[in-house]
């Protein structure tokens, strides 16, 4: 099982809107490097950290765990959406995402002040400078100490 960091801004889609859709497809991202973590190295059944980011504050929300392996981003050929990928074809896609299902919310959410705080946490992905990546890897240690703040 592999550990990842998934983004998203609460006010387009949320923890909560998670735990009452309890399943969603993880559409919209438009990084190289976080497509292939995706279609390449995530699994059913690996664990995600639910971070709101461009939030006030930003961070991590909650748990989510991997439900379906990587398929065609249907929001890149929808021609409305801004999404939209004129290169992509049915026959060659361009992006790949997979679904997510809600497992829990924590108690309170653990802010970025507090993950930059925390000395255990330093080489987290999320805590490097320049990193802006929506999807990255986690390790273990690190998601076992968040679990704890977040009062899971």
């Amino acid at each position: 099982m592999k550990y990842w960091l998934m983004k998203s801004e609460p006010d387009v889609y949320s923890i909560d809107t998670l735990a009452k859709d309890k399943t969603t497809w993880w559409e919209g991202v438009r990084n190289y490097q976080a497509r292939n973590f995706m279609t390449q190295q995530m699994e059913e059944g690996d664990l995600v950290l639910f971070y709101h980011s461009n939030a006030e504050p930003p961070g991590v929300a909650g748990i989510a765990k991997v439900s379906h392996k990587a398929e065609p981003d249907k929001s890149q050929f929808d021609k409305k959406s801004e999404y939209y990928d004129a290169k992509a074809t049915k026959e060659k896609p361009q992006w790949l995402c997979v679904q997510v299902e809600f497992v829990q919310k924590f108690k309170h959410l653990v802010s970025l002040a507090e993950l930059r705080e925390n000395k255990s946490l330093a080489d987290m992905v999320v805590l490097q400078k320049g990193s802006r990546l929506s999807v990255q890897p986690v390790d273990k240690k690190h998601f076992d100490i968040l679990k704890k703040l977040g009062g899971v």
